[in-house]
């Protein structure tokens, strides 16, 4: 008698964690595709600055990008007086706080790029020319 109540206690131990674990397989297998389609329409490995363009240069009040044309100076300087204004320890949202910084982050990530782009359309006008480390004589 004894048997047959450990045989059932483990079978039914064994069926708990199989579908466990294929819960927990179909999850990651979820996590992944959206993983991979966020990363291929342009979002980073950091999922937490999921934040369009549009919407960062809405939360920092500056004018949407035009092929990487937005002020660097102008954009810190709304960044700091918005972070200041929501500093936690003089009353502000800790949220908005972070959604600002993420703003910038965008901002700063798409001006990096198109400055990238923008450096090598140049050196393939220019033709590729090493660099040397020692002045030529």
């Amino acid at each position: 008698m004894a048997h047959r109540i450990i045989t059932q206690v483990v079978f039914s131990g064994a069926r708990i964690i199989g579908r466990a674990v294929a819960e927990s397989y179909r999850q990651a297998a979820a996590t992944q595709k959206y993983a991979a389609a966020n990363q291929g329409s342009g979002g980073s490995s950091f999922v937490s600055s999921n934040i369009t363009m549009d919407e960062a240069c809405k939360i920092l009040n500056v004018g949407p990008s035009k092929m990487g044309q937005i002020d660097a100076e102008f954009v810190s300087e709304r960044f700091k007086r918005l972070f200041d204004l929501n500093d936690p320890k003089k009353g502000g949202s800790f949220y908005l706080q972070s959604k600002i910084l993420r703003a910038r982050e965008r901002i700063e990530r798409e001006v990096q790029g198109f400055q990238r782009m923008a450096e090598r359309e140049a050196e393939l006008k220019e033709g590729f020319k090493p660099k040397w480390t020692k002045e030529e004589k």
